[in-house]
């Protein structure tokens, strides 16, 4: 029913900063009927007008017009935001809304091909998965019906994994996994070193479930029993504080497995009757039954602090919007499967969460790392829960509890209706954060300011836009010091910088693992859900120092921890500041004064390794002795820029072998270069057309012509790449930059992501 009110609907324009524009662009506007590119005011109307039509379904009286401009108001003033999902695909002809899914992988073939062709669709239509492996038989065990052996969960994982390589979610982003083992499954060992090796299930954020039995025998030291997954019947033992060591040691090494405390969530499982949980949303924030979904949504923080102080008034009438707004983009879902559509129906789980965390806490001149902080998290997050369980009461009133309410449980918290199984949720929230201009989630900053590149490859200061404001107000201002500032990524050692400033100011490194976790404990005591939280570590971390934060979480109520220790991961991802440069080589030897003669003839082979820029052929020629002597590189066709600088390469790169400087000298300064456009996924990976080159030349030392016989060889780049990975242990190279707009991106929860243009790649 249209609204009587003759004034004109959707009168406040978004107030957005360029970055907000440039994701929005990219990612989420789509074109409108009539052929033009939608405006992001188009995009919070058509997501209002959509959220709104559900009102019909419960009053066909509804004053519909005035429901969505009270949605359209609350996104276009960036005080609430729901999901990805939700803005990309409300009021299109996909209409799938939800951002987090559950799905049972049975102990059977044609259970687990059901859950992977499930997962082929969920992540067509943009959504993330979790799985939990625990029900499969563990390898080596019998299989009846074809009398061989099972191969056991690890090895099905990787056909998930590869499913989800090959998916797009939309023609926008690739989808991400969780993958979760029961730590009493025979083959916990084999689940835990999995992905020791980067190039292996690269779709997924692994955890290990983690039971209270467990933990009492990590602390007492003693052993556990192992179950089958069929009766649950004991098949063994192992030693827990051992196993446990292992989980963190792995954690150490490159932040998986992380864990979830599986008691302490189905402890807390408001629907016990419907079964129990199993497993997460690939970022850990969203415990869910078999085939459940979950649609997310976030307050932004910022717009409530108003003259130093926060209005609560104006954040419950948000709270409440937010409420609404998401109960109702249940039932405008489109979901992808039948099972789906009835049990997320059946309990309406909802998932409110918050950003701009850290920006709230600057506003309010208080440090992340500060009792106060822990204070102000609590007294935040009660409130949020509070005024949306009041929310979901009052629209029981009118629409019912949902079918899956436990009489049981709810009427000894105070409820005799409860619309929503869940109010409460704490994601990452990614590029919502960036559409808003808050920070992420409840992570702290992590860093200050970063160089951004720009035309002609200068480089811009990208600094805080807070610190800014006190710089300025300060009087301690100075284009020199925002200089300081982007190659530091912090003010820790600023002495420009009054030290109360650098203390409200604190980045994630500065920040004490302990101070995370007790962040982290202090959300999750009145969050329904779970909260999706890295636990950042400095490189010097200790595995003793990882060991104390995964206890500290397990004592102070978490469900759960993801750890990460900088530089864990081979080639750090480019976070903060100048590119750390290599220590300058030091030749062996003293370089001639010129190059050596070339003979008149030199063996060598050709190989070609497609890269991002197109085919590479690379020519390596030896000498005689089964020296590499000189390389020739080109790029198919190319002329300009791209075979110039190609064949600049390989110039200097024979000047310098025949000059006598070792070939593992060059191939250091060559491999793990990134660009823009690299090509490839897992072993294959090809950063870049300087990548290309060094993986050839360490291939051709490795494994030298015979130079007295002139050979017709032929490899595969495929078969050259994995094999060069295998002998030289590489693993999956992150890149140094964000490959659409080359500022930093930074590792959270499992995924990659630039803050500037709401790049991402999970896992």
């Amino acid at each position: 029913m249209a609204s009587n009110n003759s004034k004109a609907l959707f009168q406040k324009d978004p107030e957005l900063q360029a970055n907000s524009v440039t994701v929005l662009k990219k990612r989420y506007l789509r074109k409108k009927e009539s052929g033009e590119m939608e405006t992001p005011k188009d995009l919070f109307i058509r997501v209002a007008k959509n959220i709104s039509q559900a009102e019909l379904k419960f009053d066909p009286q509804a004053d519909v017009d005035s429901v969505a401009e009270m949605f359209y108001n609350q996104m276009a003033a960036l005080k609430f935001l729901p999901n990805s999902p939700t803005l990309m695909n409300a009021g299109n002809a996909l209409q799938q809304l939800s951002a987090c899914f559950v799905l049972p992988v049975e102990d059977s073939l044609e259970g687990i091909f059901e859950a992977v062709k499930y997962t082929a669709l969920i992540h067509k239509s943009g959504g993330g998965t979790g799985f939990s492996f625990t029900r499969l038989r563990p390898k080596d065990d019998s299989v009846k019906t074809t009398k061989g052996v099972s191969s056991g969960p690890v090895s099905f994982m990787s056909v998930f994994d590869a499913a989800t390589e090959t998916i797009k979610q939309g023609g926008m982003r690739r989808g991400a996994n969780m993958g979760i083992l029961r730590v009493d499954h025979p083959d916990i060992m084999d689940f835990i070193y999995a992905k020791q090796d980067k190039t292996k299930l690269t779709n997924f954020n692994l955890s290990v479930g983690i039971t209270e039995e467990f933990m009492k025998s990590v602390k007492k030291g003693t052993d556990y029993d192992l179950l089958t997954p069929r009766d649950r019947k004991k098949v063994g033992s192992k030693n827990a504080k051992e196993v446990f060591n292992e989980m963190v040691r792995l954690a150490w090494e490159g932040g998986d497995p992380g864990i979830i405390f599986l008691d302490r969530i189905n402890n807390a499982n408001p629907t016990p009757a419907e079964g129990e949980m199993e497993s997460t949303n690939p970022c850990g924030e969203q415990p869910l039954l078999p085939y459940e979904s979950c649609n997310l949504g976030s307050i932004n923080l910022v717009q409530f602090v108003k003259n130093g102080k926060i209005d609560w008034d104006d954040l419950k009438n948000t709270c409440c919007i937010a409420v609404r707004f998401l109960d109702n983009v249940i039932e405008m879902n489109n979901y992808p499967i039948k099972q789906i559509d009835e049990m997320t129906k059946k309990n309406r789980k909802i998932g409110l969460g918050i950003m701009g965390w850290a920006d709230m806490l600057v506003m309010l001149d208080i440090p992340y790392n500060s009792d106060k902080a822990i204070a102000l998290a609590e007294e935040v997050m009660k409130f949020i829960r509070d005024e949306g369980r009041k929310m979901s009461v009052k629209l029981a009133e009118t629409r019912g509890s949902f079918p899956g309410f436990d009489k049981s449980i709810y009427p000894a918290l105070g409820f005799k209706a409860m619309r929503n199984a869940t109010i409460t949720t704490i994601a990452p929230t990614g590029t919502i954060s960036i559409i808003a201009g808050a920070s992420s989630g409840i992570e702290p900053y992590f860093a200050l300011a970063y160089y951004r590149n720009v035309m002609d490859n200068n480089k811009l200061p990208e600094v805080n836009p807070y610190f800014l404001t006190k710089a300025h107000e300060g009087k301690f201002y100075s284009e020199s010091l925002l200089n300081k500032l982007a190659d530091a990524g912090n003010a820790h050692n600023l002495t420009e910088v009054p030290e109360d400033i650098r203390k409200i100011f604190v980045t994630s490194h500065e920040i004490s693992p302990e101070w995370h976790v007790k962040m982290q404990a202090a959300f999750q005591k009145y969050t329904d859900n779970a909260v999706s939280k890295t636990v950042n570590f400095e490189n010097s971390a200790t595995i003793e120092d990882v060991e104390k934060a995964y206890m500290l979480a397990y004592d102070l109520g978490c469900k759960g921890i993801t750890i990460y220790r900088d530089g864990s991961r081979d080639n750090q991802v480019l976070n903060i500041g100048k590119v750390k440069e290599e220590a300058p080589v030091e030749v062996p030897v003293p370089v001639p004064a010129k190059p050596k003669e070339r003979p008149a003839i030199l063996i060598g082979k050709t190989t070609e390794i497609t890269t991002g820029c197109g085919k590479m052929y690379v020519t390596i020629n030896q000498d005689q002795e089964g020296n590499v002597f000189e390389v020739f590189t080109s790029i198919g066709k190319a002329g300009g820029c791209a075979q110039s600088q190609s064949e600049a390469i390989g110039r200097l790169i024979s000047l310098n072998l025949r000059s006598g400087v070792e070939p593992e000298f060059i191939i250091k300064q060559l491999k793990g270069i990134s660009c823009h456009m690299p090509y490839g996924f897992g072993a294959q990976r090809v950063l870049s057309c300087a990548d290309a080159v060094g993986k050839a030349l360490d291939e051709a030392i490795k494994n030298p012509l015979n130079t007295q016989v002139i050979r017709n060889d032929s490899i595969t780049v495929d078969t050259l790449l994995a094999d060069m990975d295998k002998k030289a242990g590489n693993k999956v190279v992150s890149n140094g930059a964000c490959p659409d707009c080359g500022a930093p991106v930074e590792y959270i929860e499992g995924c990659l992501t630039c803050q500037s243009c709401g790049y991402s790649k999970c896992s």
